[in-house]
């Protein structure tokens, strides 16, 4: 099993900046990739970035490409997503989630743990 913990979540201007941080626990880290994914309201869940285990491979949907960097600190079993210039249609719950598969997905389903989310809001 793996507990994931959001935080960072708030309340920003269009074209501030967030950092949001993913603390896990429990089964071993450092061997999932990591993703996070967001869902605004009325809207399905969607795909923004993802993280091999070991960092060294990143991937991002088209829509955010550019303005959100993931990482992640194994020794510190943290994923994080910077969130610069952020858009009111950034507004969304983000969630991070952990996939004990090989390979960087965008898809939900691929993914096993799920956090329980960490609310940004994005004024105009």
């Amino acid at each position: 099993q793996v507990q994931l913990v959001e935080s960072g979540g708030g309340l920003v201007q269009a074209g501030g900046s967030l950092r949001l941080s993913c603390a896990a626990s429990g089964r071993t880290f450092t061997f999932y990739t990591m993703g996070w994914f967001r869902q605004a309201p009325g809207k399905e869940r969607e795909f923004a970035a993802a993280i091999a285990w070991t960092g060294g491979s990143t991937y991002y949907a088209d829509s955010v490409k550019g303005r959100f960097t993931i990482s992640r600190d194994n020794a510190k079993n943290t994923v994080y997503l910077q969130m610069n210039s952020l858009k009111p249609e950034d507004t969304a719950v983000y969630y991070c989630a952990a996939d004990f598969g090989a390979g960087l997905h965008s898809d939900q389903h691929e993914y096993d743990y799920w956090g329980q989310g960490t609310q940004v809001t994005v004024s105009s």
